[in-house]
Formats: C-alpha cells, sequence, structure tokens
C-alpha cells in the first residue's frame, strides 16, 4: 500500500514540537509564514537567511519548503510584487509553490535549542534562563477559596472537582484544606448552621483550596454554592500568575563548575564555533576568572543587564552596539561578540536532526549558499 504523501502541515507541526511558536518573543515572526499548509512537502531546506542565491538553490534541489531561522517575513508587507527587495524572494518562493517557515526566537528559547548549543561551548555547570519564559495551564488560571465546617468539605470538593476545579496535569480532585477558626455575628434576618443569631460565634472551619480554569470557573462557583451549607458562603477567587520556567527562556546564565580565564573562553568558542575571529571589549576592573558567564545568541545585549544583574562578569553575544560595549564595561561586565549568525550557524545541523526525527520520511538538506554577509579583507 502506497504511503500517504507528507504535507506541509506536518513540517509545520513538527517545528511546533522542536521550538513552540508559545516561546518566541512577542515581537517576532515564527512558524508557517508562506504557503499552502496542504501542499506536498517531501525535501526541505534549511537555512539560517533566505537569499536570492538560497532560493534558487532550493529550486535546484526541487525543495518544497525552506526553513529560515530568521523570518524572511518579519516588518510588515504593504504589497508583495516582483522587483521588490524582500517581497520578490517570498513572491518567487510562493509561485514556485515553495513553502516558508521560520523558528527563531522560539528555538532560541527552548530547551535544547540555539542559546543550549551556544552554552555548550562555553563550559560545565548550572545553567538557567537569562529571561524565563512563563505559561500557566489552562486549568490553573484561578484558585478558588472557600471556608466551610469540617464534615462538608469532601462534599464541596467533590461538587467542584465535578464542575472542574482541581485539575492539576493528570491529576483530578486536588485540593488543600486547612483548619481554622471562623468567626460571625449574626443578624436579626440570619439561619447560622452553628451558633446563635444575635450574638458573636466562634466555630471550627476548613479552609478549602482550589485551582480552576477559566471555562470552568462559573461552573465550579455555582457547585460551590450549592454544595455548601451556609446561607452565604466565604468565597475568594485569586488570578494566577504565570510560572516561570527553569528550562526555557531567552538567554542563558551558567555558574561554572571550574572557573576559567577570557582567553581560554575564547579558545573554547572559536572550536565550538569554528570561526577564527572574536572581539572583546574587557570590563573595568574585571576578574582574571570568570565563575558566572551569560550569554544570548544574536543580537542579544538587551539582555546585558538581566546578565549582570545575575552575578555575570563575562557576558557573550553576537554583536554590540559602540555605545552598548561602554555601558557594560563600566557596570565591570567583559563582552565577547562573536558576530551575529555565527552564534546561529553551527545549530542547523542540530536542527535538521531534530526535524527529521519528529517527521523520519521528510529529507533536510543544510543550505551550501547562505554564506555570513560580512567577509574579511
Amino acid at each position: 500500500m502506497a504511503k500517504r504523501p507528507l504535507r506541509v502541515r506536518e513540517l509545520s507541526a513538527a517545528m511546533a514540537i522542536v521550538a513552540p511558536p508559545t516561546l518566541a518573543a512577542a515581537w517576532d515572526n515564527v512558524g508557517l509564514l508562506a504557503g499552502d499548509p496542504e501542499s506536498p512537502c517531501q525535501r526541505v531546506l534549511l537555512t539560517i537567511d533566505l537569499t536570492r542565491d538560497v532560493l534558487d538553490e532550493a529550486r535546484e534541489l526541487r525543495a518544497h519548503a525552506i526553513v529560515a531561522y530568521h523570518p524572511p517575513i518579519f516588518d510588515p508587507l504593504k504589497r508583495l510584487v516582483a522587483g521588490s527587495p524582500t517581497g520578490s524572494i517570498v513572491h518567487d518562493a510562493i509561485r514556485h509553490s515553495i513553502a516558508l517557515l521560520s523558528p527563531h526566537t522560539a528555538l532560541d528559547a527552548v530547551h535544547g535549542g540555539v542559546n543550549d548549543w551556544l552554552a555548550d561551548g562555553v563550559g560545565d555547570g548550572p545553567r538557567r534562563p537569562l529571561d524565563p519564559a512563563s505559561s500557566l495551564s489552562a486549568t490553573e488560571a484561578f484558585k478558588i477559596v472557600t471556608f466551610a465546617p469540617l464534615d462538608a468539605i469532601d462534599r464541596i470538593r467533590g461538587a467542584m472537582a465535578v464542575a472542574g476545579a482541581g485539575r492539576v496535569g493528570d491529576y483530578s480532585q486536588c485540593s488543600v484544606a486547612t483548619q481554622v477558626e471562623g468567626t460571625f455575628f449574626g443578624g436579626s434576618s440570619t439561619h447560622p448552621r452553628a451558633g446563635r443569631r444575635g450574638s458573636f460565634e466562634r466555630v471550627r472551619e476548613a479552609r478549602l483550596e482550589m485551582v480552576c480554569g477559566k471555562r470552568s470557573l462559573p461552573a465550579a462557583l455555582a457547585a460551590l454554592r450549592l454544595a455548601h451549607p451556609y446561607e452565604t458562603p466565604a468565597t475568594e477567587v485569586h488570578a494566577l500568575a504565570p510560572h516561570p520556567s527553569a528550562r526555557h527562556g531567552q538567554g542563558r546564565v551558567i555558574e561554572l563548575s571550574q572557573p576559567a580565564t577570557l582567553s581560554e573562553f575564547a579558545r573554547r568558542l572559536k572550536r565550538h564555533l569554528g570561526t577564527t575571529r572574536l572581539e572583546c571589549a574587557v570590563g573595568v576592573r574585571a576578574p582574571t576568572e570568570h565563575s558566572v558567564v551569560a550569554l544570548c545568541a544574536g543580537a542579544g545585549m538587551s539582555y546585558c543587564d538581566a546578565a549582570i544583574d545575575a552575578g555575570a562578569t563575562l557576558y557573550i553575544t553576537g554583536e554590540a552596539r559602540h555605545h552598548e560595549q561602554l555601558a557594560a564595561n563600566a557596570r565591570g561586565c567583559t563582552l565577547i561578540l562573536a558576530g551575529h549568525t555565527v552564534t546561529e550557524r553551527g545549530y542547523l545541523p542540530r536542527l535538521a536532526e531534530r526535524l527529521a526525527r519528529a517527521t523520519p520520511r521528510m529529507s533536510f538538506t543544510i543550505s551550501q549558499r547562505d554564506m555570513h554577509p560580512l567577509i574579511a579583507l
């Protein structure tokens, strides 16, 4: 039996697994940028930048899609016509049924992505994101708190669980219940379950807490009120903040198991990146050895202050403007600048491997015409 032909949507789904779009920076443009999700897709070309030479290469390879690390469509396009600098390449890709996709900062942020690959060339030690990604489970957007008699807690918990509260991952009926003392003074129209109206009362209660998703919140609150024995249940609803990730996010900070000198880091990076050229700006009163090092691939100077605040005395990135260099140095931080795409380009073979594992019947080729835009004179 003939195998079903692969489609662009399957490549797009694989890339979403390798580089989840939710991890991309808010300003970025990732995912499927051009093309028909239902078009056949067997051969894929990987590149850092989509240039005219790379598009010609893709046509010669009869590629069905191009995965370009830097988004071919980034700034909004008001028109897409042949002959314009950017529009003509996108126009011709569409005309030849070549889909365009980009992972960009999602691939930087994901665990095992570009920044972790760059960190592999620095040294061993615990690492964490400089700017952690934050996420909140759909079932944990709120926390509901109520207070009830001890003998009513199981009934209330069960009713709220049926309505959708108390779900954490694959667990259900999750809650916390702690004994507390409640007080009240019932007015003339009240009918308290315990004690008497018209007098100050103290009662033993439990504080019940359960998480709940936005969609389930109205039903869970209604279930709470129906199951609760009190005339007016004391109820609180708290919106929960997203949880910062310990694995995903922009940049990395590494607490090295063994400190090293600047020259040693330069040697490691040249070998790891396959380059002979690095630029360095030494910080004021910089230490002779660095034990906390931070980095961000590409144009990562926006995270330099966070790196210094995290204790880094050495920061590695692709490029920095003159005044950014001076500002970092004044704070005592030494910079190593390796070149924008130099800090990214070496990850393409690993990206090809990861996509191939996710879509075994597709073939992935790394562009031979994708070149660093700068040359040595």
